[in-house]
């Protein structure tokens, strides 16, 4: 697996680099995400120090509260809007046809924009009924264009079979948490098989597997920290990252994945860690 995406990995030479989707949009391949972030001072000032660092790509969401700091972030970069891939997602309480259409008015009000570039199903929770209600809703908002694409987070493979199987359009991106410590194979191979871009949160494992001896030995001889080799390993996989931080050393340091190749056997190595370790919840195995 870990020379799968070798052919497309020349083309990614920073964290601006994009990646074509299957509805015909870019995503730049890392991201900057904000989860726990505190709403104001801290938020804004993270993610406007990722943007004046070079990140293009910020995801946030409804429930983390601070989709205005991020638009505050966006509006004093003056960065040009096209530049920029802002992604943001819907709430578990917000499913439902004409609830997914008002949720995305109240967040491109909070976040200062006309469109976002990437609006996802926060978590297939809900059930099946709310589930495909939701997404008839942002097949809508897509054809509106208040979103430019339509993806969904927290997935299964039934989760996402379950769209084609009722007449949906398939989602362009799932936004699961992946890592070499939770590998998630069947759902890679359904999603690699049909397009769909995954996107990996908590790629740097919520910092609990940071000081792995294992992980270290391989940060050791590429000269690297424990989290570059993980964003690294998701970016030469074919996944995007998105790392967080509020430390500006931090969010400097995660960019910093283009400068070295881990090779096929370290690679190897790394997916052998996988041990099923799920930081928070998992919503993939829910019915």
């Amino acid at each position: 697996m870990a020379r799968l995406f070798s052919a497309r990995m020349t083309s990614l030479t920073s964290v601006q680099s994009r990646i074509k989707l299957t509805d015909g949009h870019t995503i730049p391949c890392v991201g900057f995400g904000v989860y726990n972030m505190r709403p104001g001072k801290e938020t804004e000032q993270s993610a406007l120090c990722a943007l004046k660092a070079g990140y293009r790509h910020l995801d946030t969401a409804n429930i983390y509260g601070n989709e205005k700091s991020v638009g505050d972030a966006i509006k004093k970069s003056g960065i040009p809007r096209e530049e920029l891939f802002v992604t943001t997602k819907l709430w578990d309480n917000m499913q439902g046809y004409d609830n997914a259409i008002k949720a995305l008015e109240s967040s491109l009000s909070k976040l200062g924009l006309d469109y976002v570039d990437l609006y996802l199903i926060h978590s297939p929770n809900p059930g099946k009924e709310k589930r495909l209600a939701t997404w008839k809703a942002m097949e809508k908002l897509q054809r509106d264009g208040k979103i430019r694409s339509i993806g969904v987070s927290n997935y299964g493979v039934h989760h996402i079979q379950e769209l084609p199987d009722n007449g949906y359009s398939l989602p362009a991106v799932n936004q699961i948490e992946i890592t070499p410590y939770l590998a998630r194979p069947k759902i890679v191979e359904y999603c690699q098989k049909h397009g769909i871009q995954i996107e990996a949160y908590s790629p740097l494992t919520m910092g609990t597997k940071l000081s792995d001896p294992k992980l270290k030995k391989i940060a050791d001889k590429y000269n690297q920290q424990p989290a570059n080799i993980l964003i690294r390993w998701s970016v030469q996989h074919g996944y995007v990252p998105l790392p967080k931080s509020v430390t500006k050393e931090r969010i400097l340091s995660n960019m910093d994945v283009f400068s070295f190749e881990i090779s096929k056997e370290d690679m190897e190595t790394l997916d052998g860690f996988d041990e099923h370790h799920v930081t928070e919840w998992d919503p993939t195995v829910s019915a």
